[in-house]
C-alpha cells in the first residue's frame, strides 16, 4: 500500500509517462506529413500542454538532464560520429567549443546587463546559452553533409563541457563565497578538460577489458549501458568535466568497439540505443516546451515584458556572435596561414552560413540556468534567477523554432556540393572485403575439413556479390545480377510465408510460444539479410 501522498505522485509520473509517449509518437507521424523537423513540432506540443491544469506541476530538474539524458545521448552521439572528421576539422572544432564559447558567454553578460540584470545574472545566462546542443543539432541538421554534420556535432559535444566550467565560476563569483582568482579559473578548466578526458579513456579501458572477458550478449549490453553513467559520475566526483568524460568514452569506443562486440551484441546495442535516444530525444523537446511555462509562472507582468525583450536581444546577439566570429576567424587564419600548406578541407562561406545558422540552443542551456542556487550565501535569494530561467528557455525555444525552420531554405540556397565520399567509400569496401573472402575460400575450406560442396555454393555467392558491387559502380544491370535479385525476392515470398505457417501452428497451440519467437528470431535475421 502506497505511503499517504505519494500516490498521488505516482499517479502524476506515470500520466507524464504516458502523456509524452503518446506525444512523441503522434508528432513522429504528423511531423512526416507536413515535413516539419519532428523537435519543432515536440516543441510546440509541449508549449500547448503547458496549458494543461494536469501537467501545471510538472517542472524539467536539472539533475534529469544532466544525470540522466545528457550521458545517453552525448554516449550515443560519440560512438555514432566520424572520429576521422573530427581529426581533419579539429582546429575548427576546438575554436568553436572553446573560444567562441567564451566570447558569446560574455557578449551576452553585457547585453544582459544592459538590459536590467545584475552582473552575476548576466555571466550566468551567458554561460547558459553560450553552447550550442548536440541533440538539436543532430535531429535537425541531419539533412546536411556529411563533413558539416559531424563538424557541428563535434563542437556541439564539446562545447559543453567548456559552459559548465564558465557558469561554475560565474555561480561562484555570483555566490559571493569567495573571491574567484585567475589562477583558481584556470585551475578548474585544467582539471575539468585533462579530468574528463583522463576518465573517459579509462572507463572505456575498463568497458573493453570487461566486454571481453563476458560472453553473454545481455550482460555485455549492461556494461555498454553503465559506461555513460559511470564516466560523467567518476568526473563530477573529483570536479572535472562529465560531458567531456562521456564524449571521450563514447569517442573511444567507437574505435574500440568493432574488434571486441560480438554480431548478436551488436544487434541488441543498436536496437536498445537506436529506440532508447529516439524516446529520450523526444521527451526532452517536449518537456523544455512544457518548462517555458513553468518559467513564465515565477514572474510578474513587468518582468514578463522585460524577459520577452530579452529574450529577442540574447537571440539576435547568439547568433550574431555565432556568424561573426566563423566569418571573422576564418579570415585571420587565411591571413596567419596564407603561406602555409592547408591541412584538411576547405570550408566555404557556404558552410559557414549553413553551421552559423545550425547553432541550435537546447535543454542543456535550460539545465544549466534551473540548476543555479536559489540562495547567496548572505541567505539573500540569487539575483534574477526566475528572469535568467525565462530568457533561457525563450531562446531555446526561438532558436529551435525559427533557426530550424531556416535551416532548410538556407542549405536549398547555400547549394553545397552533395558528399559522395561515404558511398564510394562503402563500394571500395564491398569489393575489398569479398574479394579477401574469395581469395581466402580454399585456405579456411581446408582448415574447416568442410565439403566441395559448401565451397562451391560460398564461391557462387560470394561471386555474385562481387558482380553486384561492381555493376553497381558500372550501372550495368547484367542477367547473373538479375537472377541474384529474383533469388532474393524469391527468397523473402518464401520467408514470409514461413512465418505465416509458424504463427498459424501457435494460434492452433500446436508450438508454443517459446519455439514461434526462436524462429521467428531466425526468421527475421534472414529477411533483414536478403532485404539489405
Amino acid at each position: 500500500m502506497p505511503l499517504p501522498g505519494t500516490k498521488g505522485r505516482i499517479l502524476l509520473g506515470l500520466e507524464l509517462v504516458v502523456v509524452l509517449g503518446a506525444v512523441v509518437l503522434a508528432v513522429g507521424a504528423l511531423a512526416r506529413r507536413i515535413r516539419v523537423a519532428p523537435p519543432i513540432v515536440l516543441l510546440v506540443a509541449g508549449v500547448v500542454l503547458g496549458f494543461l491544469p494536469l501537467l501545471r506541476d510538472v517542472a524539467l530538474p536539472p539533475e534529469v538532464v544532466l544525470l540522466l539524458f545528457l550521458p545517453v545521448l552525448l554516449y550515443w552521439e560519440s560512438l555514432t560520429t566520424s572520429l576521422r572528421e573530427i581529426r581533419s576539422n579539429l582546429r575548427s572544432v576546438l575554436l568553436t567549443s572553446t573560444v567562441l564559447v567564451v566570447v558569446t558567454a560574455a557578449a551576452v553578460a553585457v547585453a544582459a546587463h544592459a538590459v536590467g540584470l545584475d552582473w552575476g545574472a548576466a555571466w550566468v545566462l551567458g554561460a547558459a546559452v553560450a553552447p550550442t546542443d548536440a541533440t538539436a543539432t543532430g535531429a535537425l541538421a541531419g539533412a546536411l553533409p556529411r563533413r558539416t554534420l559531424t563538424a557541428l556535432r563535434a563542437e556541439s559535444l564539446v562545447n559543453d563541457g567548456t559552459a559548465l566550467v564558465l557558469l561554475a565560476v560565474a555561480v561562484q563569483a555570483a555566490v559571493g563565497r569567495e573571491e574567484v582568482t585567475a589562477l583558481q579559473i584556470s585551475g578548474l578548466v585544467l582539471l575539468s578538460y585533462v579530468g574528463g578526458i583522463a576518465l573517459g579513456l579509462l572507463v572505456a579501458a575498463l568497458e573493453t577489458l570487461l566486454r571481453r572477458r563476458i560472453d553473454d550478449p545481455l550482460q555485455e549490453n549492461v556494461v555498454t549501458v553503465l559506461a555513460p553513467f559511470t564516466a560523467y559520475l567518476l568526473a563530477e566526483l573529483v570536479g572535472a568535466s562529465g560531458v567531456l568524460a562521456v564524449v571521450v568514452c563514447g569517442l573511444a569506443m567507437s574505435q574500440i568497439g568493432p574488434r571486441v562486440g560480438r554480431a548478436d551484441t551488436r544487434v541488441q546495442t543498436n536496437a536498445f540505443w537506436t529506440l532508447t535516444t529516439y524516446l529520450l530525444n523526444g521527451a526532452l523537446f517536449v518537456l523544455v516546451g512544457i518548462e517555458l511555462h513553468a518559467a513564465a509562472r515565477g514572474l510578474d507582468t513587468r518582468q514578463v515584458l522585460v524577459g520577452v525583450g530579452a529574450v529577442a536581444l540574447i537571440t539576435a546577439v547568439v547568433v550574431a556572435v555565432r556568424f561573426a566570429f566563423l566569418f571573422g576567424s576564418a579570415g585571420t587564419i587565411h591571413l596567419l596561414t596564407r603561406r602555409r600548406p592547408e591541412r584538411g578541407p576547405r570550408q566555404t562561406n557556404r558552410d559557414r552560413l549553413v553551421r552559423g545558422t545550425a547553432g541550435f540552443r537546447g535543454a542543456v542551456s535550460l539545465a544549466a540556468a534551473l540548476s543555479v542556487p536559489t540562495a547567496i550565501a548572505s541567505g539573500r535569494a540569487f539575483p534574477d534567477r526566475d528572469l535568467v530561467i525565462f530568457i533561457t528557455a525563450g531562446v531555446v525555444g526561438v532558436t529551435l523554432v525559427l533557426q530550424g525552420l531556416l535551416l532548410p531554405l538556407v542549405l536549398r540556397r547555400a547549394a553545397l556540393p552533395p558528399d559522395e565520399d561515404v558511398e564510394h567509400e562503402l563500394e571500395d569496401a564491398e569489393i575489398a572485403a569479398t574479394t579477401a573472402a574469395l581469395e581466402s575460400l580454399p585456405a579456411a575450406a581446408e582448415s574447416l575439413g568442410v565439403g566441395e560442396i559448401a565451397v562451391e555454393r560460398s564461391r557462387r555467392e560470394l561471386e555474385a556479390q562481387l558482380r553486384t558491387f561492381r555493376s553497381e559502380e558500372d550501372d550495368d544491370l547484367d542477367e547473373d545480377q538479375q537472377a541474384e535479385r529474383d533469388y532474393a525476392a524469391l527468397r523473402l515470398a518464401l520467408v514470409r510465408r514461413k512465418r505465416e505457417v509458424i504463427l498459424g501452428l501457435r494460434d492452433e497451440r500446436r508450438i508454443d510460444d517459446i519455439v514461434l519467437r526462436r524462429i521467428q528470431a531466425r526468421l527475421d535475421n534472414e529477411e533483414v539479410r536478403l532485404a539489405d
